[in-house]
């Protein structure tokens, strides 16, 4: 029997097969089951990406049919297979379209894997023979982030940033998953944007500070209103207030000076610290694919146990396929780094906490940040964030951050202070998740 098609009824919904430029993987266990440079990723509305193996490529496990169906709407009706790896029998782990609809064509003779049921990664190569490699489904790609903080302007003064994704989960269909996300956008994101909205209103000079206040939480499902008043326009220095706006709330207010530059006068900075280079330190997988990250020491964790100073030192790059082309964009993306690290910090001597416990049991999330850039910076060059939590008490943390370039320049210093305390009711005691608290 025809599957009835839903595409009629849902015009705005939308599949993209997106080719992955870089390398798939499946693993169950120890071994690899099946690997390919020719993966799509599949963005579906109201789902998670889903990473699509040619196939012929499964050839590390024998693939065995199944009798199982399954019926969607809007791809067709989908085949499973089971996979067969060292004796053991994982069913219906694998399903593919015989016969997609003509709207997703591109998928015949492609296979998904449940990535909830094995290890499916995907790793973008960089120039030097590393990868950045992150499990899926992924947050988003590092052109999601720069698209969310490369803002658009919409009249004089005013910018807009889109939802993520676009349109935002649930539109169309009432999936019960998203509900328990956390749909609140990281503070450094909206610092990333005020940074870009205040070099796109004056060009002609480059961002050398911000300093921003988070006053509400702001979600993802909805687009960000980003409000710029020049203070002052000077042929050296400007400075701009900015606001960020979501459904009417006032969610962060900014102010960013940009400077017109000049030769130095004199010149030194702060030594860069002495720790392993990228290579002999482990990765951490943040979600975002086309971004490497290397923790030194390993030291950024989830586990209570895991006690140490209050400092982390960590190395990002992102690959050349996602470097932005402004360098404001570059600015964002450091910006944006800066809310990751400096709670861990703080949690880290103390023995029973840890970010874990973060939107469930422990209010935590940034108050303010307050950043400077000194040099040119290239996010697709090594960068080491090195963070230092330098006070906590009286449920709140402050911390010192310093980022340095792979040749050792000082290239931005942050200051963030950050909320860290015991909730008096928690989330689901209010009702809420945890999706709305910041």
């Amino acid at each position: 029997m025809p599957v009835e098609s839903a595409w009629p009824k849902y015009p705005g919904y939308a599949i993209d097969c997106l080719p992955l430029d870089g390398i798939g993987r499946v693993r169950v266990g120890e071994t690899l089951v099946a690997e390919s440079a020719r993966c799509l990723v599949v963005r579906e509305s109201d789902h998670r990406d889903q990473l699509y193996f040619p196939i012929e490529d499964i050839t590390g496990a024998d693939l065995l049919p199944s009798d199982h169906r399954t019926i969607c709407p809007f791809k067709g009706e989908a085949s499973y297979g089971s996979l067969s790896v060292g004796g053991a029998v994982l069913e219906d782990v694998v399903w593919w379209y015989p016969d997609p609809m003509d709207e997703v064509a591109g998928l015949a003779g492609y296979a998904g894997v449940y990535a909830d049921r094995v290890e499916v990664t995907a790793s973008i190569p960089f120039t030097d023979g590393d990868e950045a490699t992150v499990r899926f489904p992924p947050w988003g790609t590092a052109d999601d982030l720069v698209r969310l903080m490369d803002v658009a302007p919409d009249g004089e003064g005013r910018f807009t940033a889109p939802t993520f994704p676009d349109p935002p989960i649930g539109t169309f269909i009432d999936m019960a998953w998203h509900k328990q996300r956390r749909n609140v956008i990281e503070g450094g994101q909206l610092l990333g944007a005020a940074i870009v909205a205040a070099a796109k209103s004056r060009p002609d000079q480059q961002v050398t500070s911000a300093h921003i206040a988070f006053l509400k939480a702001a979600s993802f499902d909805q687009p960000l209103e980003i409000l710029v008043d020049a203070r002052r326009r000077g042929a050296t220095l400007s400075a701009f207030d900015v606001r960020i706006v979501q459904a009417g709330a006032l969610r962060a207010s900014a102010l960013v000076m940009t400077d017109a530059g000049a030769e130095d006068l004199i010149r030194h900075d702060a030594p860069m610290p002495d720790v392993p280079p990228p290579a002999q330190c482990p990765r951490l997988d943040f979600g975002v694919l086309g971004r490497e990250l290397r923790v030194v020491d390993g030291a950024y964790t989830l586990e209570p146990g895991a006690v140490g100073p209050p400092e982390l030192y960590v190395w990002s790059r992102f690959a050349d396929a996602y470097a932005p082309a402004a360098p404001a964009l570059h600015q964002a993306l450091v910006a944006q780094a800066a809310t990751h690290y400096s709670i861990n910090a703080a949690l880290r001597p103390h023995e029973g906490v840890s970010e874990s416990q973060a939107h469930r049991t422990i209010s935590a999330g940034p108050v303010n940040v307050t950043i400077a850039f000194h040099d040119q910076v290239d996010v697709t060059d090594w960068l080491l964030t090195e963070t230092r939590s330098i006070w906590a008490g009286r449920g709140m943390t402050q911390s010192q951050v310093r980022v340095f370039s792979a040749d050792g320049r000082l290239v931005a210093s942050k200051t963030v202070q950050a909320l860290v305390r015991s909730f008096a009711q928690t989330p689901d005691q209010l009702r809420q998740g945890y999706s709305t608290v910041m």
